[in-house]
């Protein structure tokens, strides 16, 4: 499946996370198109996605002192990496962004779900092998009417709103140095999702690639790994350098460094 690169370019745009779903199902040509999307956007052999409809909300755990449970979702997406891949975290931020930014596309309310699920009845339910884990899911459905304050306040994540601005992103070329693609990537890029708002990506950038680094060192320990929430980043340059004209390729690296986006000769 090639990257849908104008409508996942507006959908960047459009996401914001929703916790509270309406009570009624997907309709049945949106359910479809994220099952096809979910089996043919698989860039990644050690990442894929599983569409499951009808899920049980005990798979859902709320966020203590935060914004609440999800509830009321007809449909989830479970993110399934297999953990015998030293990629597996960049991959699946990867492609599991490229699946809510369809569904996004399609009209459908998404939210990264990475900490605060069952991964115990998530395997169960998207039937995953031996070696291979649930890292994230999210619901899919449409918002309630009538959002919370919490989730008002949070819909603007999806935007500018507590963003770092470019310049502190950055090193390598100056703002005025770099080519319209490249600007365009980035801030696709500076927009993409992460656990707890944390951002923790950086760019550098030659005149022909830029390079994803995580911002600090990357510890184990962590419920949601920073390579993922970079994986999600580097969808977004991708995106962003398609929508202004140039396609590339990714050379995945060793910590803290994460890929590098090349132009194609």
């Amino acid at each position: 499946m090639q990257i849908p690169f104008n409508a996942w370019h507006d959908a960047i745009l459009k996401r914001r996370s929703i916790r509270q779903y309406a009570a009624k199902p997907v309709e049945a040509a949106a359910l479809e198109a994220m099952r096809r999307a979910c089996t043919e956007f698989r860039p990644f052999p050690s990442a894929r996605a599983v569409l499951v409809a009808d899920p049980t909300e005990d798979i859902f755990r709320g966020i203590p002192g935060g914004y609440g449970k999800v509830s009321g979702a007809p449909a989830l997406v479970a993110f399934v990496g297999n953990m015998e891949s030293p990629d597996v975290q960049e991959a699946l931020g990867y492609t599991g962004e490229g699946i809510i930014l369809e569904a996004t596309a399609l009209g459908l309310a998404t939210c990264w779900v990475g900490g605060f699920f069952s991964p115990k009845r998530a395997a169960a339910i998207a039937q995953v092998a031996p070696s291979e884990r649930v890292l994230a899911v999210t619901p899919v459905g449409y918002p309630k009417e009538g959002s919370s304050l919490q989730e008002r306040a949070m819909s603007r994540f999806g935007r500018n709103w507590q963003r770092r601005p470019v310049s502190e992103l950055v090193t390598g070329l100056k703002d005025n140095e770099r080519p319209d693609w490249m600007k365009t990537a980035l801030e696709a890029a500076r927009l993409a999702p992460s656990a707890m708002n944390r951002q923790p990506w950086r760019f550098h950038v030659d005149r022909n690639s830029i390079t994803v680094s995580a911002d600090s060192v990357l510890n184990p320990t962590m419920v949601v790994s920073k390579r993922l929430d970079c994986g999600i980043a580097m969808l977004h340059v991708e995106i962003g350098a398609l929508a202004g004209g140039v396609r590339g390729t990714w050379d995945l690296l060793k910590t803290p460094q994460v890929a590098r986006f090349k132009v194609a000769a």
